[in-house]
């Protein structure tokens, strides 16, 4: 039987990018990070950003701040994905993060850089933006705009909470360990069989740095 592949988004997910972005922003005005609001919506209009300001301030957040090699992991990812990758999980990362036409090696180097430090599992990194185009067995995202598209296909598509998806549909969750459930659930019901754990010393999410 074939791997069950998980198309699993990086940004809002496995990264933080609000925490990260919400850094350079106020850096930029010259102002305390807890003056900005927490983000409520996709384009970060609560901070008052049109799309021109919001790509020079993500621009010098990749490039001068190095925001992909820095930003905090959400947590319990790397544990979760280790415990799925053990169950016999195919993991791979789909992010688009190469929307814009500047400095894709500083993207694609920081982000490989991040997801090393982090001891995020991986069998293929993809970026693009369709992400239909990537054909998992089901998916984890948490931008409205994917989840719709991927919908589409028909696969099954799992929300990851943050306050501008609120308005879809489950199902949804609101933590790593709440993913990892739904996805064995999903691999019991297609008759897919479960990996038991790798016998490997220390914790899962510490297993590339050793």
């Amino acid at each position: 039987m074939a791997d069950f592949v998980l198309g699993v988004d990086l940004d809002g997910v496995c990264a933080d990018h609000a925490t990260a972005f919400r850094r350079v922003v106020a850096a930029d005005r010259g102002i305390d990070e807890a003056e900005l609001p927490d983000q409520q919506t996709w384009d970060f209009t609560e901070w008052g950003l049109d799309r021109d300001e919001f790509e020079r301030l993500h621009r010098t957040a990749v490039n001068e701040h190095r925001m992909f090699r820095t930003m905090p992991a959400v947590p319990g990812a790397a544990e979760a994905l280790w415990r799925l990758s053990d169950a016999g999980v195919w993991i791979r990362l789909i992010t688009h993060r190469l929307y814009a036409n500047w400095n894709h090696a500083v993207a694609v180097a920081d982000t490989v850089e991040w997801l090393d430090a982090n001891s995020i599992p991986y069998r293929d990194l993809c970026f693009l933006g369709d992400k239909p185009q990537v054909e998992a067995d089901a998916y984890v995202d948490d931008a409205p705009h994917n989840v719709v598209s991927l919908r589409g296909t028909g696969a099954p598509v799992l929300v990851f909470s943050q306050p501008y998806n609120a308005g879809l549909d489950g199902p949804r969750a609101a933590g790593w360990a709440e993913v990892e459930g739904w996805v064995l659930d999903l691999m019991a019901a297609g008759g897919r069989p479960v990996q038991a754990p790798m016998p490997m010393p220390g914790d899962a999410a510490s297993r590339l740095r050793h």
